[in-house]
């Protein structure tokens, strides 16, 4: 008979246990968990263009294509080398590095910028003035546009074809067919 009593016992707790499980459950969601939606904005600046005229959308940093967005005024942000924006709405592979290394490009020097493509040696953005700057891959993009903008405001430097910044701490140079963008 004690074992009967015991186990009706646990039977009349079991509701009020679940009770209170579900009432932790119930304070947790509307009290202990933060629960509150905060807007954001993300801000997605055009770095290149993929076409011309009518056709052409601009291209995020991140390499979002910006479809909903007008396209920057022609020859405002380089030219990618594609015939049309990729149907998923974002670039990958080279032409993405091609984008990385463009959004890296310092304020300063982006009107110089003409075009990028992908060549042999990865990355090259060419300058307005006609000089190639090598790349490589996207990788620590920021540093290798800086060692590219000290080259380029070298005094001793007039002229040049190529800057070479795969390794960002041993810039090398070539050419002396081009002249160097003015110094701002």
């Amino acid at each position: 008979m004690a074992k009967r009593l015991g186990a009706l016992s646990w039977r009349r707790r079991l509701p009020v246990v679940g009770l209170v499980v579900v009432a932790a459950g119930l304070a947790y969601l509307l009290f202990a968990r933060d629960s509150t939606v905060e807007p954001r904005l993300v801000s997605s600046r055009p770095v290149a263009v993929i076409g011309s005229g009518s056709e052409a959308v601009a291209v995020a940093d991140d390499g979002a294509v910006l479809a909903w967005l007008p396209a920057p005024e022609e020859g405002s942000v380089p030219k990618l080398p594609l015939a049309e924006a990729p149907k998923k709405g974002r670039l990958g592979g080279p032409v993405l590095e091609q984008v990385q290394v463009l959004a890296a490009t310092p304020a300063p020097l982006r009107p110089y910028v003409a075009a990028s493509r992908y060549g042999e040696s990865g990355v090259d953005v060419e300058l307005s003035t006609g000089i190639e700057l090598r790349f490589g891959d996207a990788g620590q993009a920021a540093r290798k546009w800086r060692a590219a903008a000290a080259v380029l405001a070298d005094p001793a430097l007039t002229a040049l074809d190529y800057v070479d910044v795969h390794a960002p701490s041993r810039p090398a140079v070539g050419g002396s067919g081009h002249a160097l963008p003015p110094v701002s």
